[in-house]
């Protein structure tokens, strides 16, 4: 993979978190306005299925994706995920929710090594345990026994086989069909629980909010399905630690949280890591592509 390459990966990657940090963003500040989270998560899903499915290109000749266990183990995780965040940052500050949740590149690594045959480098492995290190600079009050914390270490769980189980259906869907097979799984799995709890009074804030949570998480999702079709999921983990950045700065923006000292040496770990592996990998490719 030439540097150019690397590149566009890590842009594709960094724009992808900071969609999905967005969406997160605007379901916390519902959730603060009374929301139930799991109306949040419904409506983000039912939403970016509305709004996207025109866009998707979806033919009746594609529906045999309904068939593929993996699809349908994918959409449910995603949509575990998101429910558990939601329901994590209606009670926790939102960078202590992120830091637990990223658990999620670990669990992603370690499913790629042991189930996909990945093998990346020692120092790919260092560098991910760096960005790790970072994280827990940025959220060093964070991993207490609330129930808050427990919800967002397991959305991370969730959002590292997912991101996982992704990598092994990419290369053989098209990124919008998986992307529309996850917002309608999701819609349907959430329907029983959204619809029996308290909606909201559709003011015009909240129908903002509410759009710019599922297009934030729509768009997020499906440029990290087209980053997956052309990179190993080793290589994306620790790329996704720069979802804590956009996740600090929304923080400073729209919560008024601004990090200390200590939590910048995090972040410049976490920014460390992530274009340390892309510079590992691309020496270690060198080789292969001298001699092509």
């Amino acid at each position: 993979m030439r540097t150019t390459d690397l590149l566009r990966l890590a842009a594709l990657v960094f724009t992808a978190v900071t969609c999905v940090v967005m969406g997160d963003t605007a379901g916390k500040l519902l959730t603060a306005r009374g929301v139930d989270p799991v109306v949040v998560a419904w409506s983000r899903f039912a939403l970016g299925a509305l709004v996207l499915l025109p866009l998707s290109g979806m033919r009746l000749s594609e529906l045999y994706i309904a068939r593929d266990w993996r699809v349908w183990l994918r959409a449910g995780l995603v949509t575990g995920g998101i429910s558990c965040i939601l329901t994590a940052l209606k009670t926790e500050p939102i960078a202590n929710v992120f830091g637990a949740f990223f658990v999620g590149p670990i669990v992603s690594y370690v499913i790629a090594v042991l189930f996909l045959g990945e093998r990346p480098s020692l120092q790919r492995s260092l560098l991910l345990g760096l960005g790790f290190i970072g994280v827990m600079l940025v959220v060093k009050p964070g991993f207490g026994a609330s129930f808050g914390l427990l919800y967002a270490l397991a959305a991370g769980g969730c959002y590292g086989t997912y991101l996982a189980v992704t990598r092994t259906v990419a290369g053989s869907y098209r990124p919008r069909l998986l992307l529309m097979s996850q917002l309608l799984i999701g819609s349907l799995l959430l329907t029983p629980v959204g619809i029996s709890a308290d909606l909201p009074a559709l003011s015009w804030p909240i129908m903002a909010l509410l759009a710019i949570s599922a297009l934030g998480s729509a768009v997020g999702n499906y440029i990290l399905v087209v980053a997956s079709k052309t990179a190993e999921a080793s290589l994306i983990a620790p790329l996704v630690y720069s979802q804590l950045i956009s996740a600090t700065v929304l923080g400073v923006v729209v919560f008024g949280d601004w990090p200390d000292v200590i939590s910048l040496c995090g972040l410049a770990l976490i920014v460390l890591s992530g274009f340390g592996s892309l510079v590992v990998h691309q020496r270690s490719h060198a080789p292969v592509l001298a001699a092509k």
